[in-house]
């Protein structure tokens, strides 16, 4: 019984288990099908929201800008906005950095489906024992996922939307293709955004060069950027993750023990926070630039590719010529700062540019307030601001001069001069009758007399180019220096004449431009920075192109040249061996020193390399008096340009690039378009370049001609010594030449130089002015000893004149006798010398006494007819007189009585 009841009891309680089990198993299932129903639903409820996961490849990903040398392999600028990036590809990246990567963020990667549920759990652990963060709980995905779309607010939601995102990645895409995608998306500090902005950022190289120890440790950065950057205070931290990770890589079999442990011990050096940039002043310049073309949202996001004119060995030759230069101007001149510009005169393009001394230094004097009172300013691109050339616009208005007509041997007189006809010619003055008067004085102090526009060019004669700029007119100076590449000048209403001593404003980036027109014999190029721009895809969007234009001709251009490379010409002022001169190199070269040594400039060019340099303080403060163009710039200049030339020796030995070798002119390979391998044109040139000859010029007037002397005839009488006119007897007259010299506007118009004599030259406002000091100078030098002639002939006159008349036989008489008896009678206030008788022209006889008579006996052959006898009489001064009268042989007069008469008369010669 008591059996039955326990066998009851024990079937009462399985059907109970089955019941409760039967009542679990379908409560089960419908909370199951309420968690999935509520899991899909909650899916649902986000997906709606959530990017496409389709479209990673076609989301835009920021890119910066970069800005590269000529050769396209030295990068000297990211222009980005809040991110720094350059994407590259998977293949790009090389397994050190993958797998530091994977080591530290996401060893499971190539095992999960988007989600690590052991590395959430190990995260959550270390989260409740308060251990440091060396693995995170979400994978690599989930990191992209959070970055690129979601944001990083922590809440339950995002955690969700990052889940499920997570998952269908995974599902749409080939892991290399997410770990790729996040190498290039995550920020590692100092707005480095991706892989390959972090290796330049942190160590001026690409990823593909990265060693192992320099892969962990950027490995280190995702995790915590700012705790973890090497600029920061935490390096001991840094060196201990970036050991975990070798550590940890060797764990997982990606190195050896002994890989991990040398790379462990390699002492790294990060590049300076603040050396990230290369060519500063010249990297602004063209940042400048580009956002003015593009707008600084494309440049900063849109991934250009920007290869720039820029020798990089120039470049660094520029910056250290100029800070080692300021570095001795500051002890010598006080000049603080100093720029420097190169230029390739064939092309235009900007080779060089160094806009301060530095640009990382700070600003002198300490606390001083930049634009106002600093001497110097790092940042601050001297370059390309406006300052006062000092005679270093010189060239242009002597190029306008020659082009006008005026040649390098024009003769101008370096004299004290008064320019305003309204004040005294004796200058000095300062201002005359409510007049601003204007006599400028040379750099010395002294006056060298005449002077050729040549040497007047090569010494920087301030009052020669005074009245060079005159004669060459200041309108046709501006229009010649604009065609030549001068920007500034616009306001032409500021300039007079004191523009050729550097009266207006201009930049050394347009002098060194112009410069090189000079040296490109006439034909000027657009000063460019840009070889080429590529967008984000590769399309070239902006390439330079050859478009020369010819601002003077070829024969003016030379001439300046063959001026300013002339070392002889300068050597009087200069000396022979100045920081102008290259030794065996041809060079022109001109400097410029503004008042008060405020700036000084050294300018010059080969046939292919044009070099300009600026020294001064940034307020204008001046330097000290000795701070003028040939010392304190000079030298810099005569450096840049010797190593310079350094430099293309050991490019061009055997390693200019052809069209078979695409290398760059330092061996390197190019990565740019063989259309834009424009090498400078001083690296191809195989020899020392020579300038063309400079043509030779000969003109009718012997001013132009370099003769400060003209010759003036004067026909005189030579008893008298007078002037001879028109009574002096031309056997006493002769030509007698007197040295004289004026003013180059006695001489020529200044508006058509060769050509006719001006009728009258005061008719010039400035003759006046010019001549009187060229007279005063004239008499000092007894160049007049001889006073030019002005008195007439007072002995060969109307009233000296002797008088004769014939007396026998009358005129229009009958002669009926072969004898002739000729009679004269003659008066004269001086004393007779002699009576001249002729018979039809033909001399007969002279008679020197009185009566001044004679026979004469017809010959035999004398025609019947019409006949004249002439008589002149001479004083002993050969002042004379003649008259003559007809007679007529009869038929009477015929037969044989005529042979027997004999000639009974024999006269002398005439006077001579």
């Amino acid at each position: 019984m008591i059996e039955r009841k326990n066998r009851l009891k024990r079937k009462n309680r399985k059907g109970r288990a089955r019941k409760i089990i039967k009542t679990i198993l379908f409560t089960s299932l419908l909370l199951g099908i309420f968690i999935v129903a509520s899991i899909l639903g909650v899916f649902a409820y986000f997906l709606k929201d959530l990017p496409n996961p389709d479209k990673i490849t076609d989301r835009q990903v920021i890119e910066s800008t970069k800005i590269y040398d000529r050769t396209g392999t030295i990068v000297l600028y990211d222009i980005h906005g809040e991110e720094k990036r350059t994407v590259i590809s998977f293949t790009e990246i090389p397994d050190s950095v993958k797998k530091a990567t994977l080591a530290v963020e996401d060893a499971n990667f190539y095992r999960h489906f988007g989600l690590d549920f052991k590395g959430i759990f190990r995260a959550l652990l270390a989260d409740i024992k308060g251990q440091s963060l060396s693995q995170g709980g979400s994978t690599i995905t989930q990191q992209f996922i959070k970055s690129s779309f979601l944001g990083s607010e922590k809440t339950f939601t995002r955690k969700i939307k990052e889940a499920i995102l997570a998952i269908e990645f995974e599902a749409k895409y080939p892991k290399d293709k997410i770990l790729e995608a996040y190498l290039n998306q995550i920020p590692y500090g100092s707005n480095a955004y991706g892989i390959e902005a972090a290796a330049q950022t942190f160590f001026n190289k690409p990823t593909k060069d990265l060693t192992l120890a320099e892969a962990a440790l950027l490995a280190s950065l995702p995790q915590a950027p700012s705790y973890y950057s090497p600029y920061g205070s935490h390096l001991s931290e840094l060196k201990d993750r970036q050991a975990y990770i070798l550590n940890r890589m060797a764990e997982l079999g990606y190195i050896t023990k002994e890989e991990s442990q040398k790379a462990a011990n390699e002492r790294l050096t990060p590049a300076p926070a603040n050396t990230n940039i290369k060519a500063p002043h010249f990297v602004m310049y063209i940042k400048e630039y580009l956002e003015a073309k593009y707008g600084q949202d494309y440049v900063e996001t849109g991934g250009l590719k920007v290869y720039t004119t820029l020798d990089w060995q120039l470049q660094q030759l520029a910056e250290q010529t100029i800070l080692d230069g300021v570095l001795n101007n500051i002890k010598k001149y006080k000049a603080n700062n100093a720029a420097l510009v190169a230029t390739d005169p064939k092309t235009g393009q900007i080779l060089a540019m160094a806009g301060s001394k530095s640009y990382f230094l700070d600003s002198l004097p300490e606390g001083c307030a930049p634009g106002k009172n600093c001497l110097f300013e790092p940042n601050f691109n001297v370059a390309i601001s406006n300052r006062q050339p000092g005679s270093s616009f010189k060239p242009f208005v002597y190029a306008a001069a020659i082009k006008k007509g005026f040649t390098p041997e024009t003769v101008l007189f370096d004299l004290p001069t008064e320019f305003n006809p309204a004040c005294p010619a004796s200058a000095g003055y300062d201002s005359f009758e409510g007049q601003k008067c204007y006599n400028p004085q040379n750099y010395d102090g002294r006056f060298r007399g005449p002077t050729t526009l040549q040497e007047s060019l090569a010494q920087s004669l301030n009052v020669p180019s005074v009245k060079v700029l005159y004669l060459a007119g200041i309108n046709d100076t501006i229009n010649l220096a604009q065609d030549m590449g001068i920007s500034t000048l616009k306001d032409r209403q500021r300039y007079g004449l004191a523009l050729v001593l550097g009266g207006g404003e201009v930049k050394l980036l347009d002098m060194v431009s112009a410069y090189g027109t000079f040296a490109n014999d006439g034909i000027y190029q657009k000063t460019t920075p840009i070889l080429k721009i590529e967008d984000s895809g590769g399309q070239i969007i902006e390439e330079w192109q050859n478009k020369p234009t010819e601002a003077l001709k070829p024969e003016v251009a030379r001439s300046i040249s063959a001026i300013l490379s002339n070392n002889s010409l300068r050597t009087p002022v200069f000396g022979s061996r100045s920081p102008l001169y290259l030794n065996s190199r041809p060079a022109a070269v001109k400097t410029g020193t503004t008042q008060e040594y405020r700036d000084a400039w050294t300018i010059g060019y080969t046939p292919s390399l044009s070099v300009g340099v600026w020294t001064g303080n940034n307020d204008n403060t001046p330097m000290a008096k000795e701070g003028a163009g040939l010392y304190a710039a000079a030298p810099l200049w005569n450096t840049f340009m010797r190593k310079a030339y350094e430099i293309k020796s050991k490019k061009t030995n055997n390693q200019i690039p052809s069209s078979q070798n695409d290398t760059s002119p330092f061996g390197q390979p190019l990565e740019i378009e063989p259309a834009t391998q424009n090498l400078p044109a001083f690296v191809l040139s195989a020899q020392i370049e020579q300038f063309p000859n400079p043509p030779e010029f000969q003109t009718d007037k012997p001013v132009l001609n370099g003769d400060e002397f003209s010759l003036k005839t004067y026909k005189i009488d030579s008893l008298s010594g007078k002037l001879a006119t028109s009574l002096t007897p031309p056997e006493l007259i002769k030509d007698v030449q007197y040295k004289q010299t004026h003013c180059l506007l006695y001489y020529v118009d200044k508006n058509n130089p060769q050509g006719a004599y001006p009728a009258n030259p005061a008719d010039d406002p400035q003759f006046f002015n010019w001549e009187a000091p060229v007279i005063e100078w004239a008499k000092r030098q007894n160049i007049f000893s001889q006073s030019p002639i002005n008195e007439n002939d007072d002995i060969h006159t109307a009233e000296n004149q002797p008088q004769i008349r014939i007396i026998n036989p009358e005129n229009n008489s009958l002669i009926n006798n072969r004898w002739v008896s000729i009679k004269t009678q003659v008066s004269a206030p001086l004393e007779v010398k002699q009576v001249d008788f002729f018979f039809d022209d033909k001399f007969i006889a002279t008679d020197p006494t009185e009566p001044y008579e004679m026979a004469y006996n017809l010959p035999k052959d004398t025609a019947l007819g019409e006949h004249t006898i002439k008589v002149k009489v001479y004083d002993t001064a050969l002042n004379r007189q003649e008259t003559e009268i007809t007679v007529i042989l009869p038929p009477s007069m015929s037969g044989d009585i005529l042979d027997k008469l004999k000639d009974q008369f024999q006269s002398p010669a005439p006077p001579q």
